[in-house]
């Protein structure tokens, strides 16, 4: 029983983590229509702020977070109109190509700057530990984590399908020219998009320090990992993307604790025949 409630929790927990790094990039590639093979290299970018923050300025676990996601939202704008703005629309082989070489680029400046070496983002004393809840003791980071997972799930939610934005915002996915002759600005709705998905993605980098240890090439070791869990879930789809989260954070967590030789065999086993059995992801929508 205690080693069941140890999978759950982690199991929890580590779902969350790619909830909040992944979930962006099912905005950018189930809202605005972007495969953006580069999320991964801001949820990085993310991370290193947090522990040069953190490590060399001194700064607080707070603190060191909401610098790392305006600093990273700050760094995607030039890309975002400089590049991306670009491939809006354009073949996904062309999205890709130039996806992957941001983030090819984004790996090489972040050697240069910090250096190849794993970096650390020191946990402040309140989420140290571990909270007793009666049966058993949890570990108060991965609750924490349990708990900013499920608080972006709901606030994006509420978001995309009970605002304006989120009302002009699928207004201009689905058709853009009628949306920019009715008023909505597009190029602004995208911007603000594509710097919410970065932020989060930023913001599951400090997160998931703990699980996802930041190093230089994060960006390409769990970039099919955040793909894998956007095609699942379904791209856009945000109850999809966390119960994707979930299930293949539940698998491989437990064939992580019951079968550690096996390395990521069930999590790819269960991605395939999830996407056997729906091939448009557990709540994907046809286009």
């Amino acid at each position: 029983m205690q080693t069941f409630f140890s999978i759950a929790i982690d199991a929890f927990a580590y779902g969350m983590v790619l909830f909040v790094i992944s979930i962006g990039l099912s905005i950018t590639m189930g809202l605005m229509r972007v495969v953006n093979l580069a999320h991964g290299a801001f949820a990085m970018i993310g991370g290193y702020i947090a522990s040069f923050a953190a490590q060399d300025l001194g700064l607080g676990y707070a603190a060191a977070v909401l610098l790392a996601v305006f600093g990273t939202v700050v760094i995607s704008i030039p890309i975002e109109r400089l590049l991306y703005r670009r491939i809006y629309g354009a073949p996904e082989l062309t999205q890709v190509l130039m996806t992957i070489g941001i983030t090819f680029c984004i790996i090489g400046i972040a050697n240069y700057v910090f250096g190849p070496t794993l970096k650390t983002v020191p946990l402040p004393p309140a989420l140290q530990g571990s909270a007793d809840l009666g049966f058993r003791s949890i570990a108060v980071h991965r609750l924490f984590a349990i708990v900013c997972g499920l608080a972006v799930a709901g606030a994006l939610w509420y978001a995309i399908e009970k605002t304006a934005f989120g009302v002009k915002l699928r207004a201009s996915v689905d058709n853009a020219a009628m949306a920019a002759a009715l008023g909505v600005r597009t190029e602004i709705i995208y911007a603000v998009s594509f710097a919410v998905a970065v932020g989060l993605a930023a913001f599951g980098g400090v997160l998931g320090a703990e699980l996802l240890p930041v190093e230089p090439y994060y960006a390409l070791r769990y970039m099919v990992t955040f793909l894998v869990v956007v095609s699942v879930g379904g791209a856009g789809s945000i109850p999809g993307a966390l119960l994707a989260c979930l299930v293949l954070g539940g698998i491989d967590t437990t064939g992580r604790y019951l079968m550690p030789e096996f390395g990521e065999f069930f999590f790819y086993l269960a991605v395939i025949a999830i996407i056997c059995i729906f091939p448009r992801g557990l709540a994907g929508r046809a286009r």
